[in-house]
């Protein structure tokens, strides 16, 4: 019998039987499990099972971490052994949530939005490091930066620039087309409302607080303005909800023959003109309020601000929570230019990382100490499941010593004003999304969170052992 045959077996004999799974997919380093009562899953079976690196639950599924590569031959082994139909992802999450409740739904709906374009946005952020690094002033030339000594890069950093800032520039279009999808309706009338809400024709959003006169389109008396949403997130939100019902209600009613011509113009222009009256206005008022909030607290107390996310961030990820910030994120730079909560993300997955390699030192298991070690790796380019459900969860001393960690990064980074330009890779690469200026207190705050979790972790270690 084959490693991974045998791996099969064990897992659908750990969740609890075929007959308790309801639906089953997997992802690049997961099986995603829809299970009937997670109550019959045997963990202490799943632990001993060679190939699973860690399991959780989260928004209603149950994961089981296997690896890249690996994870799609043990998935068909499972679907030849039990004779349970290949699921789609979504088919999984429409399983999962009837089981959740209403905040759950609702957190859920923003990760199913928002991860879907993070590869571009991560990009963007990459890429616009990138640009900092080479037109940021006193990195290389005191208050001079690269393209100003070397002129020959100017008009190279300026490309980077403009492929960088596209993800952002129109942003609306690929939120449009995410959230369209996920409300059901169809995505390419979600990219046409998104790049709508940015039209050049329209005021740019970024120029609005400085402009003397706001244009205006006059409505048979109603004065509408002329102001473009770049940046902001709820008015493409609310205006995508509208445009799928709209979509799907029309579709219902439509005879097949006349959809064509009809179902598309007619949502398109009725949310185009709601948006424009109504849901830009009021969003937009929202969204400024929220990031005025936002901006406040931590300004008003950046140490409890800071030594707070830094410590919640990471129990956040565990009950999925923490997508509704990436939201957030994206508001913030929209609107500020810069934001102060990821860069505190990114420390905790470091915090992670290490804790995670801390227990390398400290376990006797030959496979934990592998799990350790690969799982910190991960964490440390961004990725903190392995680290986090394989290792730092099981030991909670571990993952209690990675929250202490980001918890002191967090205030000392928040109490220096670090923010990032951009969202990048959360870990040791995170630093080139950060403003050149502020490099500096940013690596401080990477050094603790490289101390810290590593000398609590192992004293938790040996005072646990002894």
């Amino acid at each position: 019998m084959s490693v991974n045959r045998q791996a099969a077996e064990q897992i659908v004999k750990a969740v609890g039987g075929k007959e308790n799974i309801v639906a089953a997919t997997h992802c690049v380093t997961r099986l995603r499990f829809a299970l009937a009562d997670e109550e019959k899953v045997d963990k202490e079976a799943l632990e001993s099972i060679d190939l699973v690196k860690g399991f959780f639950s989260t928004n209603g599924q149950f994961q089981v971490v296997i690896g890249q590569g690996t994870v799609d031959k043990v998935y068909n082994e499972m679907v030849e052994l039990t004779g349970i139909g290949r699921a789609s992802k979504q088919e999984i999450k429409d399983a999962a949530a009837e089981k959740l409740n209403p905040l759950q739904r609702a957190i859920k709906t923003l990760a199913d939005i928002f991860i879907p374009i993070l590869p571009a946005i991560v990009t963007a952020g990459l890429l616009m490091g990138i640009n900092n690094v080479l037109t940021g002033p006193g990195i290389f030339f005191e208050k001079k930066a690269l393209v100003d000594v070397y002129t020959g890069w100017k008009d190279f950093a300026s490309i980077i620039n403009l492929i960088a800032n596209t993800a952002f520039v129109f942003l609306p279009g690929l939120i449009g087309w995410s959230a369209v999808t996920r409300f059901g309706g169809n995505p390419l009338l979600g990219i046409v409302l998104g790049l709508m809400l940015v039209h050049p024709d329209l005021l740019n959003a970024w120029g609005y607080g400085s402009a003397k006169e706001i244009p205006k389109w006059d409505l048979f008396g109603l004065e509408v303005q002329k102001v473009g949403y770049q940046g902001q997130v709820l008015p493409v939100l609310l205006a995508s909800f509208v445009l799928a019902k709209i979509e799907i209600f029309l579709k219902k009613r439509i005879p097949d023959a006349l959809q064509l011509l009809l179902v598309a113009p007619i949502a398109l222009l009725v949310t185009g003109f709601v948006s424009f009256i109504a849901i830009g206005p009021i969003t937009f008022a929202i969204g400024n309020v929220i990031t005025d909030g936002v901006v406040g607290i931590f300004e008003a107390a950046p140490i409890i601000g800071g030594l707070l996310y830094g410590a919640l961030y990471a129990p956040l990820v565990i009950t999925g929570m923490h997508h509704t910030f990436l939201a957030v994120d994206l508001q913030l730079i929209g609107s500020t230019g810069g934001t102060f909560l990821w860069p505190m993300l990114a420390l905790s997955n470091i915090a992670q990382g290490t804790a995670a390699l801390a227990m390398m030192f400290v376990l006797k298991d030959e496979k934990l100490k592998g799990l350790s070690a690969t799982s910190a790796v991960s964490a440390y380019l961004g990725i903190t499941e392995p680290a986090m459900f394989g290792v730092n969860l099981r030991f909670r001393y571990a993952f209690i010593s990675a929250v202490i960690g980001s918890a002191i990064a967090g205030m000392f980074i928040t109490l220096n004003g670090v923010k990032a330009t951009s969202i990048g890779v959360g870990g040791l690469p995170g630093f080139l999304s950060i403003f050149p200026d502020k490099w500096a207190p940013f690596f401080i705050g990477m050094v603790i969170v490289l101390i810290v979790p590593f000398v609590l972790t192992l004293l938790f270690g040996k005072l646990r052992n002894k």
